[in-house]
């Protein structure tokens, strides 16, 4: 009977197509049951490291000092499966202006927005709350609503992508994706192997923008912005805003991955990972 309830809540709020923003629009005071963690879920444990210590590596002249960058990213990568770099090419005003697009889509008029509402993953364009709401093995339902675009291979036609994000998107798409060519470049060679391989193999070609979405919460202490994961994919190349939250999970303790001006967080993804048998990169959690 629990599970019923609870996927009938779930379906309930789904229907609404308004997501978490939604609730926070109805000026809610408490969240509701399926948003709560089971009690004792969160961890008192403080970390044996600080966020001053998630390596930062700055791109700048990197084909000057190229050696010294591919050493520090192998040693990133296999220690913490994380790391920030700067100076990567990507400039602060499509930084800015990505960053505004999320947020303005995610603001904007709910009858515009809940025209790109679907769960059909196959769509070149998806909005929706939770990908995998309907989950029943899952702790809760996270507070996070999402967009998803699929940049690469088949990249959707402009007028696809959401006025409110479109121009920024394609911007910011084009210069991650040069972005992602570099770092592929140099961990290949941090594997001993030569640079053009990952590329090579494919691990470029694909290329979603996910812009997350998380609203302030009246009990921020009950639930989660995103559960534990890693992702499915080559390499993650995240974006924070100054507001921080990320954690990831380091020798079984969550740290803080403070936010710093300009950098993008780079995650060594589970795709990456298989294809060396789990020898030669670490893949932590967040």
């Amino acid at each position: 009977m629990e599970l019923l309830d609870s996927y009938n809540e779930r379906k309930a709020f789904d229907e609404t197509k308004a997501g978490v923003k939604g609730l926070v629009d109805a000026h809610i005071t408490e969240i509701p049951p399926i948003f709560r963690l089971p009690q004792g879920t969160l961890s008192d444990k403080k970390p044996s490291v600080s966020a001053s210590e998630i390596p930062v590596i700055d791109l700048a002249n990197v084909d000057v000092s190229r050696e010294r960058v591919v050493d520090k990213i192998k040693d990133a990568a296999e220690t913490w499966g994380f790391f920030q770099v700067i100076n990567h090419g990507v400039p602060l005003s499509v930084i800015e202006e990505i960053k505004g697009g999320v947020r303005g889509f995610h603001e904007q008029d709910l009858q515009v927005k809940a025209s790109y509402f679907t769960r059909d993953p196959t769509k070149s364009v998806v909005y929706n709350s939770n990908f995998d709401l309907y989950n029943p093995s899952s702790l809760c339902v996270n507070w996070r609503d999402t967009f998803v675009c699929c940049m690469a291979p088949d990249p959707p036609n402009p007028e696809e992508i959401p006025l409110a994000c479109r121009d920024a998107m394609l911007e910011y798409s084009k210069h991650v994706m040069t972005l992602g060519g570099l770092l592929f470049d140099l961990l290949s060679e941090a594997l001993g192997l030569h640079s053009e391989t990952l590329k090579s193999m494919d691990c470029m070609k694909a290329l979603n923008v996910l812009g997350h979405y998380y609203p302030p919460c009246p009990q921020p202490d009950l639930t989660f912005g995103t559960s534990q994961h890693s992702d499915s994919s080559f390499i993650t190349i995240l974006l924070q805003d100054q507001i921080g939250g990320l954690q990831i999970l380091h020798k079984d303790s969550w740290v803080d991955v403070s936010p710093l001006p300009e950098a993008l967080v780079i995650n060594i993804g589970d795709y990456l990972q298989a294809i060396y048998h789990f020898g030669a990169f670490k893949n932590d959690n967040e």
